[in-house]
This record gives structure tokens, C-alpha cells and sequence, in this order.
């Protein structure tokens, strides 16, 4: 098996990128995507699975190298940022079936909606992670939906995404806190807390979720004023609770006890602080969204990559790394420079998209992995099985930054 960083000389350039690019894009289609109702795993390790009769668009977003097996982990909100993914692959490389998969993916996670008007619980989409429908989960798979809204120019794409902002400003956020509660039972409704939230740890009652800036993205499609309301209020509980700077770890999936911090949440929480910025004007959310920015600076590692774990003190074990963490970063800095000229931000990008790309199978005995970017590797468990291990979160953030690079500032990519 081998990476990009090892055959660095074979291909240079924005060609170069652009087939990585495409790489990766295949391994999401060709390997990864659900391409029957019928998922195809002898046995799996996500309890919901059984939740949802017909997986076909759906991402198998795990897979064990040493022992070839694939598994499922929250479709719903993984299939949303593939989705977007395989639109700006599209949008860079011009493939048209990207963008079929693309469609074949919202299709998924349109058929988990509700959409009988009627019902009471009308937009809910059923994103099921850890034990029950997650609020967070929810959030994170509209941003996929508006792309192709975006690219297609279909409403049914948008209204879906907007029934189900709706559904969540409705029924779980907590506009006087400014947070949301995280889980929900078809069966028994809004629960007080989530199972991942012990109230020894984490006393608030939910979270402040800003993913992707998707309330704001409702409001500007709709005009509906309690849409950006919600951005809004959300937006100014981080600013209150933003500990250590950049970051929230009073809030899961952070630990203040431990004091790790999750590679994703500045990104989810951190980034939609440009928007706010652009909304109202309010030079606070910026500044906010370059401190999460310099979060990253700091816990990047002097390859270009970061760990699962960040510790206060920047620690991280031995084992671990978060290929998706330090793309999601080069997402953040990509913003920040094509939108305000942030030349800082330039060379932590350029070293980010390096180490994603060296991660990259590119030569490989085992078909699963071509093309795929490596997340992380296994601690040693005795044996001499392969310790890579995949999750789609790592190609599709990849995807996303670079495609988002190619469109916009290409010649970042020369050096």
C-alpha cells in the first residue's frame, strides 16, 4: 500500500490535486455508497441500522482494514456531508455521475423525513445516532441539501432541509437558554438528556449547535425571521461560553474533566461565525471564528495532522489521528482567506491538504481502500493485522476542502 507523500514525484501540480481529488471522490461512489436497499453487512455495530428499510444512497462510512470488514455509523448527518462533497466535486471536476450520487445520496435522507403534514412530528428527519435521533445529526446533513438546491436549481431539496430547521426551532431548541436539547424518541418524544451528556459532567441543558451555519442558510432561502433568530441567540451563547478560546469544552463531545477536546467542534461551532459576522455586522463573531481558526494552528501537529484527542495543554496519545479534524480545519482557513484576504492562514492550509493527501491509498492490494483517505491508525492489539482504519468523514471533509480550494484559489495548490 502506499500514500501520496511516498510517490510524491509522480504527480505534481493542480493536476496532481485535481486527481486526488477525483480519487477520492471514486472511493465515496464506487466503494463506499449503498448502491442496493439491502446493506450488504453480516453484522454491524450500529443498533439503528434496522431503523431505516432502504439504505440505497446511503454511505458505509467504516471499514477495518486488518480485518475487511465495513460498518455503518450515522447515516443520516455522514450521507448530508457526502452529499456536499460530491457536489463540489462535481462543481470542480465535472463529472456528472458525482452529481447523480450526490442526488442517490439526498434521496436517503429525504426518504428518513417525515413528510406527511399532518403528523405532528412533520420535517423531523430520522437521524439516528448513538441511542436516539440526534439534534446535531439532523443539522449536519442539511448543508448537503442546499448544495444541491444550489447547483440543481430544486426546491425539494431546500424544502426538505427548511421543514426540518423548522421542525428542530419548534420542538428541541430552548430559545432562553440558547441551546438545543440533543436527543429525541419517535417513541417517547423530547428526552431531558442525552446519554452522552451525564448531568455531573455537563449541567446545561443542551447544547448551542451552529453546524454549518444552516439556520441562517434557511432564513436567507425563506425569510423566515425565527430561522436567523435561532442562529442568532445560538451564536451568542457560544460567545458566552467559549472556554478555551476558540473552543467550548463545557460541552460534549468535548470532556472538561479530561480535558480533550473533539478535532470537529471549532469547526462546527467555530466556522458559522463568519456568517453570523456577515449577518449582523458584529466584528465579536469574526474575531471569534480566527480564534477557532488558531485553535487549529495550535493543535496541528508538525506534519500537518491532529489527533481525536487534544488535551488543554495540547497533548494528544500516541494513537488516534483525525485526518477529518484537520480537513475540516482546512475548510475554516479556506473560508477565512478567499473571503478576507487572511494570508496567516495560507501555509497551515497548504500543510493541512498536504498530510490529508498523504494519507491517500493510492497502490493498494486491498480494492476497499483505493482512493480513500486514511482517518486514523489503530493502536497494536498483539497482533500484525493492518491497523488502518477508515471512516468516511475523512475522505468526505477532504473532498470538501480541496474541491472548495480548486473552485476558488486553485493557485494555493502550485507550491
Amino acid at each position: 500500500m502506499a500514500f501520496w507523500g511516498q510517490e510524491a514525484s509522480q504527480a505534481q501540480g493542480i493536476e496532481g490535486w485535481r486527481e486526488s481529488a477525483r480519487m477520492a471522490a471514486d472511493w465515496l461512489v464506487d466503494r463506499a455508497q449503498i448502491r442496493t436497499g439491502s446493506h450488504g453487512l453480516t453484522e454491524s455495530n450500529f443498533e439503528h441500522l434496522d431503523r431505516y428499510d432502504n439504505l440505497q444512497g446511503a454511505f458505509r462510512g467504516e471499514y477495518v482494514a486488518g480485518t475487511g470488514k465495513w460498518d455503518v455509523f450515522c447515516p443520516v448527518w455522514h450521507g448530508g456531508q457526502a452529499v456536499k462533497a460530491l457536489a463540489l466535486a462535481y462543481i470542480a471536476l465535472g463529472d456528472e455521475r458525482y452529481l447523480q450520487a450526490a442526488r442517490d445520496g439526498a434521496e436517503f435522507i429525504l426518504r428518513a423525513q417525515i413528510t406527511d403534514e399532518s403528523h405532528p412530528d412533520f420535517g423531523l428527519i430520522r437521524a439516528y445516532e448513538d441511542s436516539n435521533i440526534n439534534t446535531s445529526a439532523i443539522l449536519e446533513c442539511l448543508d448537503g441539501l442546499f448544495s444541491l438546491t444550489e447547483i440543481t436549481g430544486e426546491t425539494r431539496y431546500l424544502n426538505a432541509a427548511v421543514h426540518a430547521l423548522q421542525w428542530v426551532q419548534k420542538r428541541m431548541f430552548i430559545p432562553i437558554e440558547g441551546l438545543f436539547r440533543d436527543d429525541y424518541s419517535e417513541e417517547r418524544g423530547i428526552l431531558d438528556r442525552a446519554s452522552f451528556m451525564s448531568a455531573e459532567v455537563f449541567p446545561q441543558p443542551g447544547r448551542p449547535l451552529l453546524d454549518d451555519g444552516v439556520f441562517l442558510k434557511g432564513y436567507e432561502a425563506t425569510g423566515d425571521e425565527h430561522l436567523r433568530q435561532v442562529a442568532l441567540a445560538t451564536a451568542r451563547r457560544l460567545l458566552r461560553d467559549e472556554q478555551p478560546e476558540g473552543n467550548w469544552i463545557n460541552y460534549p463531545p468535548a470532556n472538561p474533566v479530561t480535558g480533550s477536546i473533539h478535532p470537529r467542534q471549532a469547526f462546527w461551532w467555530g466556522r458559522p461565525m463568519w456568517m453570523v459576522y456577515e449577518d449582523t455586522g458584529e466584528m465579536r463573531f469574526l474575531d471569534c471564528c480566527r480564534r477557532s481558526a488558531q485553535w487549529y494552528v495550535q493543535a496541528m501537529r508538525s506534519d500537518g495532522g491532529m489527533f481525536r484527542d487534544t488535551y488543554r495543554d495540547w497533548r494528544t496519545p500516541s494513537f488516534g489521528q483525525a485526518t477529518s479534524g484537520i480537513a475540516c480545519a482546512a475548510i475554516l482557513w479556506h473560508d477565512l482567506i478567499s473571503r478576507y484576504g487572511d494570508e496567516q492562514w495560507i501555509e497551515p492550509l497548504q500543510r493541512a491538504l498536504g498530510f490529508c493527501r498523504s494519507m491517500q491509498f493510492t497502490n493498494v492490494t486491498d480494492d476497499n481502500l483505493s482512493g480513500a483517505i486514511l482517518e486514523k491508525v489503530l493502536p497494536p492489539n498483539g497482533s500484525d493485522s493492518s491497523p488502518y482504519y477508515l471512516r468516511d468523514v475523512g475522505t468526505t471533509f477532504y473532498l470538501q476542502a480541496l474541491c472548495m480550494v480548486l473552485r476558488d484559489s486553485p493557485d494555493l495548490l502550485k507550491g
